[in-house]
């Protein structure tokens, strides 16, 4: 049988071999990390060494929270953060505008935040928190620059709280300069079940008791933890199989048949490409056939036959948002894949092409 070839890497991604073994190291060391005996400190150990790597590993000074994965921290930031108001970019994961509700939503144009709404919503009365992702999850465009933006700017300038999303980002770029930040380890070769919220400074957050500096409750993950930091010692895009021009070049041949959506800077691991005459639930169906994974988008929302909200928030008319697929690369994707995929590609569009004459 004809080996398939996964490129829905935004998704989530193949464990590492390196926290594989981690886990089940960590699996070995079954006490509670809270319980007071000789075992359960053992496993606190080992957890306070796995943060101590984690946050060496990002480059992170700050503070660290372990959660179940991104939905949790973000709602843990969104609903925990000490202030008056919420203000999200039109273009957030949707578990952001489900632990935001009511939230205020700031633009996109051109890709980038539109600086004029932003100011006018940081110029209201009650501190707010700005949720900024670094990276979008359906297209690949880079929300948080590595240029320091002018939306970071005024957000300090307002006194405002800044919390990114970096799920998408994290373990490939840096880290942006915010306040609070989200991780997401099954988004970088690590396990899923586990994830981190950055806090640069715990005083911003109100705490409820339990594990974790008293800021979340329930048993601590000490696996999750452990092959969470494996993942990211393993290695950033410099370890991966291809490199930024391998990844790059597909576009070329998106371009030249179909159409990439790419508003404003685009990273080099998440592209969105609209298919002429054929729309991506089709796409979709032919690619799973031929043994290529790829998706429509977010996979939280993917499965419904709703207009990506994203899409349309970068200015993507419906047909367009109807035909376009999401392909996305990781740390094991090959350049013999990357080619495999685009002649699978082109026979495709040129198949729904002649049978649209």
């Amino acid at each position: 049988m004809k080996k398939r070839i996964y490129l829905d890497h935004a998704a989530t991604t193949p464990i590492r071999p390196e926290a594989i073994a981690a886990v089940a190291e960590g699996m070995a060391r079954w006490s509670n990390p809270s319980s007071p005996h000789a075992e359960g400190r053992a496993a606190r150990a080992a957890l306070e060494e796995a943060r101590a790597r984690i946050k060496a590993a990002l480059g992170w000074t700050g503070e660290l929270i372990f959660t179940s994965g991104a939905s949790e921290a973000l709602w843990i930031a969104l609903n925990r953060a000490k202030v008056e108001r919420r203000i999200v970019s039109a273009v957030e994961h949707d578990a952001v505008f489900r632990a935001a509700p009511g939230a205020e939503v700031v633009p996109i144009t051109n890709g980038e935040v539109d600086g004029d709404a932003l100011a006018s919503l940081l110029d209201r009365s009650g501190r707010p928190i700005v949720a900024l992702q670094k990276t979008n999850s359906e297209t690949g465009t880079q929300i948080i620059p590595y240029q320091h933006p002018a939306a970071i700017d005024a957000i300090r300038a307002a006194g405002a709280l800044l919390l990114s999303d970096c799920s998408q980002s994290a373990g490939k770029y840096p880290l942006p300069d915010a306040d609070l930040i989200v991780v997401s380890a099954h988004k970088l070769g690590g396990p899923p079940g586990i994830g981190a919220l950055l806090v640069r400074d715990l005083a911003v957050l109100e705490p409820v008791g339990g594990h974790e500096f008293g800021y979340r409750m329930g048993t601590e993950n000490l696996p999750g933890a452990l092959g969470f930091a494996a993942a990211l010692e393993a290695g950033g895009l410099d370890s991966w199989h291809t490199n930024v021009d391998q990844r790059f070049a597909l576009t070329d041949i998106f371009n030249a048949a179909g159409d990439v959506i790419a508003p404003g800077a685009q990273s080099s691991h998440v592209f969105a490409v609209a298919m002429p005459n054929l729309s991506s639930a089709a796409q979709l169906i032919r690619f799973d056939a031929m043994g290529f994974a790829v998706s429509a988008g977010s996979a939280c929302s993917s499965g419904t036959l709703k207009r990506s909200r994203a899409l349309a928030a970068f200015g993507v008319d419906e047909d367009t948002a109807s035909r376009t697929i999401r392909v996305s690369f990781g740390w094991n994707t090959t350049p013999e894949e990357i080619e495999a995929f685009r002649e699978a590609w082109l026979e495709v569009a040129q198949d729904a092409s002649k049978r649209a004459a």
